[in-house]
């Protein structure tokens, strides 16, 4: 089976200074992998070569067998930030993609409705970002990364900024999200519990230059609830990531 996503000993760096190096796994389809890490290991770096917004200095990245050569239509993206224009509505900013509703077609702007909806914004159409909490537009986000149905999802600490009851409620969100239509996934985190209530895999990338330093399986069955945390299959997990994640952090 050709994989969601391969990268082969990928790097990338400025002038005088190497951020990543040697990095390859794959991503199989449906399958959904965490990366962790420290700040400055370049997990962000990471992404935006994936979604073809920087070229590698060394090494190949290849989705679904083609070699990535800039943004592509089939791979969807949110940022740490929601991004949405300010002076545009909800609905219009998940059909961003679409060149807004003057540029959608009638199926895509059934589609958003259905998105905000699937992300609990039934009635958000009409709202600009200024009427929305930090959760609400995060949703958005999510809803305009999957406008286009993208066989590779690519999302970049985009709970980070969000107070702890939002974001674990989020983080299940987006489990449900997935578990309705699977599909590959690279998710980055700082954080071990929210990368063990996601994660097929979780990959730990640390150093400067950032390097794979672990690549773990994570068997717990799905879907996960806030009571997974409670479990000492996951809290054993947890402890012992955390001593990894100690040792390539420091």
């Amino acid at each position: 089976m050709t994989p969601a996503l391969a990268l082969d000993d990928v790097g990338f760096g400025f002038p005088g200074r190497k951020v990543l190096e040697g990095v390859s796994f794959a991503i199989a389809p449906g399958e959904f992998v965490v990366v962790l890490g420290p700040s400055g290991g370049g997990k962000s770096t990471l992404l935006r070569l994936v979604a073809g917004l920087l070229e590698p200095s060394s090494g190949q990245l290849r989705i679904a067998g083609a070699e990535v050569r800039g943004p592509r239509r089939d791979v969807g993206m949110v940022f740490q930030k929601p991004t949405l224009l300010p002076w545009r509505t909800a609905l219009d900013n998940v059909l961003l993609p679409a060149g807004f509703s003057r540029g959608a077609s009638a199926t895509e702007r059934a589609r958003a409705q259905e998105l905000l909806a699937a992300v609990g914004l039934p009635d958000a159409a009409s709202l600009y970002p200024a009427q929305l909490s930090g959760g609400m537009a995060q949703r958005v986000g999510l809803a305009r990364m999957l406008l286009h149905d993208p066989d590779l999802l690519l999302l970049d600490e985009p709970f980070a900024a969000l107070d702890a009851m939002t974001r674990e409620r989020m983080t299940l969100l987006l489990q449900e999200l997935w578990l309705s239509r699977p599909r590959a996934a690279l998710f980055v985190t700082h954080s071990i519990p929210e990368a063990l209530l996601l994660a097929d895999r979780v990959i730990v990338l640390a150093g400067r230059p950032g390097r794979i330093q672990v690549d773990w399986r994570v068997d717990l069955p799905r879907p996960r609830r806030p009571e997974t945390m409670a479990d000492p299959a996951f809290n054993e997990m947890a402890l012992a990531l955390r001593r990894e994640f100690d040792l390539v952090a420091a």
